[in-house]
């Protein structure tokens, strides 16, 4: 495959040109322009950090990025779905609440906010993956499905399962449903914990598939029944339902590269990528640690793939931070992602997202 445009800057800025009207030039000369957003709906997917987390992307750069689709006629909307733990983005209450805390809101950011997936993390898209070897229908939000353009702004950072999360996860994972997230992470199916349950039934009413029954006063779930939608733990008012999370990390890399195929295939899309604050897990935590590397800049292309490598690339390059966990781990792996979190290997998604056709793992660095 041919070599990839991924266009960077750095996060230094004059009197003259501030950082959200550097990230407007890069996004321009990268060539966003060339999409025709003229009355298209645009999802702008985002991650709105979890409460307590102090590492996602503030909500300014959105406002960049929806004021120029909205200069192009398009209209914008910021969107994830809803997380398969338990937490502050479970459902979409919460989800809108814990972004509003965060700082995201039309008000902020300049367009509204959706999540993708619905209330309760149920509202899908089924999407058939051509080629797929470990899925072969994605499970995506359908408000992402809904969307003419897909328009991903990641803040890129490290993660304890998938090495980093980028382009590809912010995509491929960012976009699943609760059962999509469910099946990326799992071989099995969920499970209760009998301790947190109140026999309520809520699991019961909401199962198609008559999977779930009350006995001895606790939910239990028939796994030969159970289709793994997911649907038990978004309704349980006590989250005793819980997922199984035992699919390797390796396999979990390829089944996301495979959510990204579904979410991208015919739809035009652009990727950002900010290298800032680059926390040594994923936003999704309820805290963050100090960064593993130096800030380095902001990436776009519309490449998903070049522009992982490229970001992995830059941040391998630059020093580790004293007193990181990338220092306290050790450099054993010559890879700033696997020393910290040893037991994952970000390539594995890259390999399997250029085997799929999502992009090329080969690119050209343009800096401007």
């Amino acid at each position: 495959m041919a070599k990839s445009t991924v266009y960077f800057t750095n996060m230094h800025v004059t009197s003259r040109e501030n950082q959200q009207q550097k990230l407007e030039r890069l996004i321009k000369t990268a060539g966003i322009e060339q999409i025709d957003f003229k009355r298209k709906y645009a999802a702008i997917k985002i991650h709105f950090g979890e409460l307590g987390n102090l590492a996602f992307l503030r909500p300014n750069y959105s406002r960049t990025v929806a004021d120029v689709i909205k200069s192009l006629g398009g209209r914008p909307f910021l969107t994830d779905c809803n997380t398969l733990y338990v937490g502050g983005r479970k459902n979409a209450l919460d989800h809108l609440e814990t972004a509003y805390i965060n700082g995201y809101s039309p008000f902020s950011t300049g367009c509204h906010i959706l999540i993708a997936d619905g209330l309760k993390g149920t509202d899908e898209a089924l999407v058939p993956v051509e080629g797929g070897r470990y899925v072969k229908e994605a499970k995506i939000g359908r408000a992402v499905m809904d969307a003419d353009i897909i328009i991903s702004l990641n803040h890129f950072k490290g993660h304890e399962l998938t090495g980093f999360g980028g382009a590809i996860k912010n995509i491929g994972m960012g976009c699943g449903s609760r059962a999509g997230k469910m099946e990326m992470h799992s071989s099995g199916k969920p499970h209760v914990n009998a301790g947190k349950c109140i026999a309520c039934g809520a699991c019961v009413r909401n199962c198609a598939h008559a999977a779930i029954t009350i006995t001895n006063g606790t939910a239990l779930i028939n796994h030969s029944r159970c289709v793994g939608c997911g649907r038990c733990i978004g309704v349980c008012p006590t989250d005793a339902v819980r997922p199984a999370s035992d699919e390797s990390n390796d396999i979990l890399n390829r089944k996301m590269a495979e959510y990204t195929w579904a979410v991208l295939n015919g739809k035009p899309h652009f990727h950002i990528s900010l290298v800032i604050d680059v926390s040594p897990y994923c936003d999704c935590h309820s805290e963050n640690d100090i960064p593993i590397v130096p800030d380095v800049g902001m990436f776009a292309s519309f490449d998903p793939v070049a522009l992982d490598v490229a970001c992995a690339d830059a941040v391998n390059r630059q020093p580790v931070h004293a007193g990181s966990l990338l220092e306290k781990h050790g450099s054993r792996h010559n890879d700033h992602f696997t020393d910290t979190s040893p037991e994952t290997d970000w390539r594995s998604a890259i390999e399997h997202a250029v085997s799929m056709g999502i992009g090329s793992r080969e690119y050209e660095l343009i800096s401007i």
